[in-house]
């Protein structure tokens, strides 16, 4: 029988790539992906891919520049093996926080990554809770966007949260749709954290909008970075007297001290998914949980493959 799919990775996550694989029920494709001494990067696929569904599973994570032009580069080398469709399965979309002028003479990264990406030869793009949900606008093939609540709010109820003894706090005004949708499933209180960043990576906590009273606090966002805001948001949140917090957010980006603040701060335990890769971080902080995206991702796949619906996976 003819193959008609194929999942190939870079070198940010494989081990995502190969559960998604295994879900799918088809082995990692056969792809090189080095690079030279000079720090130019070769692919070379290792099989036929003629008319062949592909998908390839790549975090534009740290580090960024390296990780994109590997997905790039695979891209146009699939491309140019004739492949039916070239799929970007991106679970972290970098570049997504500059997705808008913030300043006169600065640019719009995220929408030249999506440029970029057309060019190279995607047919598609899949992607997990993006930053800012127009960046889906950026694009002119088609998009689908994947949210990692369903996965969270599983292991949240498994964990105990719901309820009136438990309230779910947004660390900012612009993830209040996020954590309504999270109070919502677990049917529970809202919180908003009123925050002013006055530069980038450093923010500053001014008051809190909700009752946290004797609760426990959920921390929802769909980033940590360096944890400044995070860490600002738990003191709040305790200062105004919730029993515990607690954070969930889908990626664990956790760049400079944000190990060390996680570790010094009032936050019990810390759930981000492997929509980058944790295994050096969970050794420094135990209160690091990883929920693991292969079973979502690997569903999605398998409904593009075969023209299913994607949203209905969280109606």
């Amino acid at each position: 029988m003819n193959k008609t799919l194929a999942i190939f990775g870079g070198n940010s996550n494989p081990k995502l790539t190969k559960d998604v694989a295994n879900y799918v029920g088809t082995p990692v494709g056969q792809a090189r992906v080095e690079t030279f001494s000079d720090g130019e990067i070769f692919v070379e696929i290792g099989e036929n891919v003629r008319n062949v569904n592909c998908f390839i599973v790549q975090s534009t994570c740290s580090p960024p520049n390296q990780n994109l032009m590997e997905l790039l580069i695979m891209i146009d080398a699939l491309k140019r093996a004739s492949a039916g469709s070239i799929v970007a399965v991106m679970p972290y979309f970098g570049y997504a926080r500059q997705d808008r002028k913030v300043k006169p003479r600065t640019p719009i990264s995220a929408k030249l990554v999506a440029d970029l990406l057309t060019a190279a030869g995607a047919t598609r793009v899949l992607a997990v809770d993006l930053h800012a949900g127009q960046i889906q606008g950026f694009f002119d093939i088609p998009f689908d966007h994947l949210f990692s609540s369903p996965v969270m709010i599983e292991k949240l109820e498994r964990e105990g949260f719901g309820g009136e003894d438990t309230v779910v706090v947004s660390p900012d005004a612009g993830g209040v749709e996020r954590a309504r949708a999270f109070s919502k499933a677990l049917n529970c209180a809202l919180a908003i954290i009123d925050k002013r960043r006055d530069k980038p990576n450093v923010s500053q906590v001014l008051h809190l909008i909700g009752d946290v009273r004797n609760k426990r606090a959920l921390i929802i966002d769909d980033m940590i970075d360096t944890a400044g805001t995070l860490c600002n948001a738990a003191n709040a949140v305790m200062a105004s007297g919730a029993t515990s917090v607690h954070a969930v957010a889908t990626h664990g980006v956790l760049s400079g001290p944000a190990i060390d603040r996680l570790n010094n701060s009032v936050i019990q335990s810390v759930w981000v998914t492997d929509t980058i890769p944790q295994q050096e971080r969970l050794a420094k902080c135990e209160r690091l949980e990883v929920l693991g995206l292969g079973r979502l991702l690997g569903e999605a796949v398998k409904r593009i493959h075969h023209g299913d619906s994607i949203s209905s996976l969280f109606n």
